[in-house]
């Protein structure tokens, strides 16, 4: 009875003795808590350069640059030609909307001004407005927005207009031509048709200005200017 006490002692005894041994000569790692206290000081954690949360800086835009501002406007030119006026709102600048002028010279007091929402349902917009005075006969250009559209806007097909220039005025009659003035902190972008009828000898020139400024990084319509020959 005693013999089997000490053998079961010894064995008790011997087991703890292995024990000890053997987990003082795991590794460090073994007895983390954490993670992170596996990684050795001044050792990068490879794991964070695929789940990083960083998002990437946006490149600023540059302003000089003509590529960027000819592209802005190729996009409202296309939005124009397929009448599709959800598209062209998104280029209106979100708080200042945009300003529309039926003849080369700028007025803010009497040029109406629409939202981008306004822009967004002007197909859908039936009422008639007044838009500034006609030329040559002095009565009140009256209409809806998407006649307003058709007649001082996009008259004709400005994706193809022959010139084109960036804050050049390249053509001018006897209107105002303060563009410049009228937009200090803006660039604009003109499609001009020297003549559409061979048979007017250049009396049906007109063109089309595109006025952006920059908003949160990027171009965005602040005004459109139609430009015709007038009386």
């Amino acid at each position: 009875m005693k013999r089997a006490l000490m053998m079961s002692s010894l064995a008790l005894f011997c087991g703890l003795l292995l024990g000890t041994i053997i987990g003082s000569a795991l590794p460090p790692s073994v007895h983390a808590s954490g993670s992170a206290a596996a990684i050795a000081p001044g050792v990068s954690n490879n794991l964070s350069r695929y789940h990083s949360t960083a998002t990437p800086q946006e490149q600023p835009l540059d302003p000089n640059d003509n590529t960027i501002l000819l592209d802005r406007g190729g996009q409202v030119l296309e939005a124009l030609k397929a009448k599709d006026y959800a598209a062209l709102s998104l280029l209106i600048h979100p708080e200042k909307g945009v300003m529309l002028t039926p003849y080369s010279t700028v007025d803010p007091i009497r040029d109406n001004v629409l939202s981008r929402a306004q822009v967004s349902q002007l197909a859908g917009d039936e009422q008639y407005y007044t838009w500034g005075l006609a030329d040559g006969s002095g009565n009140p250009i009256s209409c809806t927005p998407a006649q307003y559209f058709e007649r001082y806007v996009f008259n004709t097909d400005y994706t193809e207009a022959p010139k084109v220039g960036v804050d050049t005025i390249l053509a001018s009659g006897n209107a105002l031509e303060n563009v410049v003035e009228a937009y200090a902190d803006a660039r604009f972008v003109e499609y001009y048709f020297p003549g559409i009828d061979p048979a007017l000898e250049g009396f049906d020139w007109c063109s089309l200005k595109l006025v952006f400024e920059v908003w949160n990084n990027d171009w965005y319509l602040v005004g459109m200017i139609h430009s015709e020959w007038t009386i």
